[in-house]
């Protein structure tokens, strides 16, 4: 008995067909359709990514000159009121001096001393506003930051014993110099040291720690005190902004317009783990001028 196949010959025999020219031809431009399909999305969302950060960026450098803006014109209201201020009180400091000496013995003389004290501070805190306000000169040179370090240590010395406190510097490996006013960065960074000072608890430890980052020197000082409120924390750096009792508000405004009369930041954020931390970053590069109106002698 003959079989008989279910299937004609050749027409289900499992084997696929070949293609013809025609048909290559537009697989192939299916498959290049589809790749520059696929590359023109991720072209897409990159250039998405990127006019985000550039927005980002825009919106920032924004806020940066209007804070300029805002600075430039409370620093020139300050300055002229600094100028004003400043000769009555040395009249006054004057008088209250010769009004001591006249009753000394007398018990109305300890009234004159807190006076003069008085007048003291408050020619103090001119002193400060002017040192705000005014245009200065940066010399700048290539030293060795440990002697940079070495003059906040000694500086901080007193603070530290007084506070009972421990301070650990550390180096990167082969971090040796740094390009800067060292006189203007060794004050910033006693400033920012005084402050995690004062902000810890007693036996607490301040870090201090530099390492290299983006053609420069990232300087950071870290405190185990309460951290920066959040609601002073975008201020922080603003003339009269403070988180101390007594403090004036100066001395981080000071030492953030001298770090970006070098060309660089000032940053200030919370620990994860508690306290605060200050990160200065000071560029390789020479400038020989920078904005806010602080020169810089090469």
């Amino acid at each position: 008995m003959t079989m008989v196949s279910a299937h004609p010959v050749g027409l289900f025999d499992g084997a696929t067909p070949p293609l013809t020219q025609r048909e290559r031809e537009l697989g192939a431009i299916v498959t290049a359709y589809n790749e520059v399909t696929d590359r023109l999305k991720i072209a897409h969302e990159r250039l998405g990514c990127e006019v985000g950060r550039l927005r980002e960026e825009l919106k920032q450098k924004n806020e940066e000159l209007r804070r300029r803006e805002r600075l430039a014109a409370l620093g020139e209201m300050a300055a002229g009121l600094a100028h004003e201020i400043r000769n009555p009180l040395g009249g006054i400091a004057l008088y209250a001096s010769m009004l001591e000496r006249d009753l000394a013995g007398q018990a109305s003389a300890a009234t004159a001393g807190k006076i003069f004290h008085g007048v003291r501070s408050l020619e103090k805190l001119v002193c400060e506003i002017l040192d705000f306000a005014q245009e200065q000169r940066l010399e700048r040179r290539l030293c060795r930051l440990d002697s940079v370090v070495a003059q906040m240590e000694c500086g901080a010395a007193l603070a530290l014993e007084a506070g009972h406190a421990t301070m650990s510097v550390e180096f990167a490996e082969g971090l040796v110099n740094a390009y800067c006013d060292p006189e203007r960065v060794s004050r910033v960074l006693l400033n920012l040291v005084l402050n995690a000072i004062e902000a810890s608890t007693t036996g607490a430890r301040v870090q201090v720690a530099a390492r290299r980052l983006d053609r420069g020197v990232l300087i950071e000082v870290l405190d185990e005190g309460p951290g920066i409120p959040d609601d002073l924390l975008p201020r922080i750096f603003n003339p009269f902004v403070t988180t101390k009792a007594s403090g004036t508000g100066l001395g981080l405004a000071i030492s953030h317009r001298i770090i970006e009369a070098h060309g660089g930041s000032l940053r200030a954020a919370n620990r994860p783990e508690g306290g605060a931390r200050f990160s200065m970053w000071l560029p390789d590069e020479k400038k020989s001028e920078t904005s806010d109106g602080i020169e810089a002698e090469n």
